[in-house]
């Protein structure tokens, strides 16, 4: 981009700035302009004329140097912000100095030396900006940065388009000019959709690169376990200080979600036309999830009853959050608005499934981890949007994408992020009945997805991604199962017919978890066949009706139920399990698990290719942690259970029937070798075996077993379909156990998870921006960089 003339100069000033030993007064001119005045430097120039080693170079032996650099970079942003920027020079040094600070910031905040530079006031720097020695009034460096990057974003000619019909336009008009009248796009709160403009999005984005650099110090603090870390560059800039917060949070937003990848809805539009849009956003969608990086749990999001119509944010009280950004956000109320946010991240997350129709047809997006990231905010932090997304089906366009995704990635070790932030926000969901109900809904669109052929309801394509998941996804997914049949007890209650796939696959899993080997070999594993055989019960006691096919199953594989309630506990069956495990390094068995031919079209699972950068994350907190227990009365309202009381019957004796709920509480050890190493005892077992809730599956056996075989025998059957016509018609009514109260595991934030999202997210920018690599070789300590 930039003339070879340019880059000598520029290139020269490097040097000169590397090379010189002294300190260069901040009033020499003619050196510092080199940098900035006569270039024309694309922001790739800039990367590959200043070189990393010497950028640490100058930060070691000349420090003062860079510090006048950065304060008279800017300085300059400063004056291109005061002034409007009318010139092609003036907007030409803003955009250098703008790469250039992108380029050096990361190497301030690599050191611990630096890190109170930005936040130090410098003398003379005063908020009037004209150098008054008031130093009363001085900002700290990092202020003015933010503010001057705020104002650009919202100035005429250079960001956005000018509403004046004259060119004379007085340097007042800056400040007098409402941002909320330049709002980049149609959405929320803005009805009117600029001309796209090719030199204003690149700008823009320009400017949302350096906003994001700064907002990356993040990166440089070791992952915190106390969640209270504000970021203070987030901090100030989405506070009250910033005149422009609301028309840049809501710029920022609806230019995600009014973003058409598809070109117009023409295929194959997108090789005649290159969209430079794709960038703007990608930028406009990382710098949004940054800005909402912000622990729920420690603060109180505002519940508020929005009845208010006719501003897009909801006035009612609390105020909710100091953060601006969060604060509109948890106020956003207006159908319209949720319509358009919804519609809009569906079209985004469906966009890599479009792929599999038409190869190529429509411009495939990348930005999908953001966008999963963003959604999770919007439900988070506005419980009304949670609440738009369920009352219809169309939280299955959101649905149908996420397993799509988990399905896709189950293999691929750099992809373990992925998994887990679209496993969070199912569960998010399923604390909601609505979702459950809306899975019901059939699912006749067919993805080519590498998953066995069914025909059924979203319930069922949840399922048997699901059991995908688990029986071949790589081992470090393991911690998610928990998860994952959380989310199906969760829906189970609700579920009005599971196909004979579905049922097959459940109950494979039942088998796999119930072999003693798998069982004895860790403390947590049993909770498992729990989750599954609550799956069960909730299904026969509340929807019976509706699912012959997996009663039919469960008769098939009775033994299961048979074996588990007479789970040896003798210490040398416990010991020969251990033995078996050690020969079987195999996961899970995939044996019983009838396959059955993928859907064509799809293209197995596959692991990640050698090499591939990943980020390390910290550890999820458990399903315990993770989620509070809470009971469903007759009038559909919950009741939260924790903490818990032990539960007993009417004579104070502990209930019968169903287990007591405290068997997953049970994490004490049940005997612990000088290794350190836990290892199983016959008590251990005995007190969870103990509460297995087997009644109604064994009462449910002990009716429909007989009068099954005596069909058989009768009519010499051996054809499934005489046994399920038998078995729709049956009843259990009057046979079955008391129902048990449904038991819903709800989603509660807490610091551990808030830490997940914080090195998921900034991992994910981290290995995202490489043209150019704004953070690549530096000293990041949020997480690690690691090769597959």
């Amino acid at each position: 981009m930039g003339s070879t003339d340019s880059k000598l100069n520029f290139r020269k000033a490097v040097i000169q700035l590397t090379t010189k030993t002294q300190p260069v007064e901040a009033t020499d001119d003619a050196f510092w302009d080199q940098f900035w005045a006569d270039t024309a430097t694309s922001v790739q120039d800039v990367f590959a004329l200043v070189p990393a080693a010497e950028i640490r170079a100058v930060r070691e032996e000349s420090p003062s140097n860079l510090a006048t650099l950065c304060y008279k970079a800017v300085e300059k942003l400063v004056q291109g912000a005061e002034s409007g920027c009318h010139s092609e020079k003036e907007k030409q040094i803003v955009l250098n100095c703008s790469r250039l600070l992108t380029r050096v910031l990361p190497y301030i905040f690599e050191d611990p030396d630096w890190r109170g530079f930005f936040w130090s006031t410098v003398p003379g720097a005063g908020r009037g900006g004209q150098g008054e020695e008031d130093d009363e009034n001085a900002r700290p460096l990092a202020e003015s940065l933010l503010l001057a990057i705020a104002d650009l974003l919202f100035c005429p000619d250079f960001t956005v388009q000018s509403h004046r019909r004259s060119t004379v336009d007085s340097a007042e008009d800056v400040h007098s000019l409402d941002s909320c009248e330049y709002i980049w796009e149609a959405g929320v709160g803005f009805a009117h959709s600029p001309q796209p403009n090719y030199i204003h999005d690149m700008n823009r984005m320009e400017l949302l690169k350096l906003l994001l650099t700064c907002f990356s110090e993040a990166m440089y603090l070791p992952p915190a376990l106390e969640s209270g870390s504000t970021n203070p560059w987030v901090q100030f800039f989405c506070s009250t200080e910033n005149r422009h917060a609301l028309p840049l949070f809501t710029s920022l937003l609806n230019t995600v979600c009014a973003y058409d990848p598809v070109g117009y809805g023409i295929p194959y539009n997108h090789l005649l036309f290159s969209d430079y849009r794709e960038p703007l956003v990608e930028e406009a969608a990382q710098v949004l999830i940054v800005t909402l990086d912000h622990d729920s749990a420690s603060s109180a999001s505002p519940t508020v009853d929005g009845t208010t119509t006719g501003t897009a944010m909801d006035d009612a009280d609390p105020p909710g959050p100091e953060n601006l950004f969060v604060n509109y956000l948890s106020r956003i109320h207006r159908e319209e608005d949720f319509q358009f946010i919804l519609k809009g991240i569906a079209r985004l997350l469906s966009n890599p499934l479009l792929q599999t129709y038409l190869p190529n047809s429509t411009k495939k997006i990348q930005f999908h981890q953001e966008l999963l990231v963003l959604f999770w905010k919007l439900c988070d932090f506005n419980k009304k949007f949670l609440f738009f997304v369920l009352k219809s089906s169309d939280v299955l366009d959101i649905l149908v994408p996420i397993l799509f995704f988990l399905n896709d990635a189950r293999a691929d070790q750099s992809r373990v992020g992925l998994m887990h932030i679209g496993v969070f926000i199912l569960l998010l969901l399923s604390g909601e009945r609505n979702f459950g109900v809306r899975l019901n809904k059939p699912y006749s669109i067919r993805v080519p997805m590498d998953i066995p052929v069914f025909t059924g309801t979203h319930a069922d394509l949840l399922i048997v991604v699901f059991h995908k998941i688990i029986t071949s996804g790589h081992q470090r997914l393991q911690p998610l199962f928990d998860c994952l049949l959380t989310i199906v007890v969760n829906v189970s209650p609700y579920l009005k017919s599971l196909s004979m796939v579905t049922a097959n696959k459940l109950l494979h899993l039942l088998e796999a978890f119930s072999t003693t080997w798998f069982l004895f070999s860790a403390a947590q594993n049993h909770h498992l066949v729990f989750f599954l055989l609550e799956v069960f019960n909730n299904i026969i006691q509340y929807q019976f009706d509706g699912n012959s096919n997996l009663v039919y199953a469960i008769i098939r594989k009775r033994s299961v139920f048979h074996q588990l309630a007479n789970l040896p506990t003798d210490p040398p069956t416990i010991h020969k399990a251990l033995q078996r495990r050690r020969r079987t390094p195999e996961p899970l068995s995939r044996t019983g698990s009838q396959e059955g031919t993928s859907m064509e079209g799809s293209r197995p699972a596959a692991p990640a290719e050698p090499g591939t950068l990943k980020t390390s994350l910290v550890a999820t907190p458990g399903i315990d942690k993770l989620t509070e227990k809470s009971q469903v009365s007759e009038d559909g309202t919950l009741r939260s259970l924790e903490p818990e009381p032990q539960q007993s019957s009417e004579d104070g004796s502990p209930a019968k029937g169903e287990p007591s709920q405290t068997w997953r509480e049970q994490r004490r050890p049940s005997s612990s070798s000088a290794s350190g190493q836990w290892s199983p005892t016959p008590e251990w077992v005995l007190s969870w075996k103990s509460k297995l809730p087997l009644q109604t599956i064994m009462r449910l056996l002990q009716v429909l077993v007989p009068q099954v075989e005596k069909i058989c025998i009768d009519k010499g059957l051996t054809d499934e379909s005489e046994i399920l016509r038998f078995l729709q018609h049956g009843t259990l009514v009057g046979l079955l156990p008391v129902p048990h109260p449904i038991l819903i595991r709800k989603y509660q934030a807490n610091s551990g998870t808030a830490m997940w999202f914080r090195t998921y997210m900034w991992g994910v920018i981290y290995l995202r921006n490489v043209d150019p690599p704004v953070w690549y070789d530096t000293d990041v300590k949020l997480f690690e960089i690691q090769r597959v």
